[in-house]
């Protein structure tokens, strides 16, 4: 879970970003077009952010410094539509009360509901020699 916290900051930055972005073409991004265009290009800024790191070397910053890796069932980096699979699940559990996390406290292999649903896992990483 300190991942998540980890996690959470990440997103926050994104947010933070995607804000100043549209705020400097538009200062009033509260209405009309340009809250849409805000929520638009914060959601596809974090989904990039996520699809990109699963896809790439299957670590986001947090995962990388907790040590974990999201991979597929047969051990392999995600493909773009799992990894996109992934990110759906997540982000529908997560605004479902945080549902996806919770159920890593019942399930047998502690996984999460998007990585049991969704075909992937988290992997421990082991230390590296650097």
């Amino acid at each position: 879970m300190g991942g998540v916290l980890y996690e959470t900051l990440v997103v926050i930055a994104l947010a933070m970003l995607a804000s100043a972005i549209i705020t400097a073409a538009h200062p009033d991004a509260t209405t009309g077009w340009a809250q849409t265009l805000l929520r638009a290009v914060l959601v596809l800024m974090i989904a990039a952010y996520f699809l990109l790191c699963w896809t790439r070397s299957g670590q986001t910053l947090a995962m990388k410094t907790w040590k974990f890796r999201v991979v597929a069932q047969n051990g392999k980096t995600l493909t773009l539509p799992q990894a996109a699979w992934r990110f759906a699940l997540a982000a529908l559990f997560t605004l479902a009360g945080g549902i996806g996390f919770w159920w890593a406290l019942v399930d047998k292999d502690k996984q999460f509901l998007h990585d049991r649903l969704g075909g992937t896992r988290l992997v421990m990483v082991g230390k590296s020699s650097t």
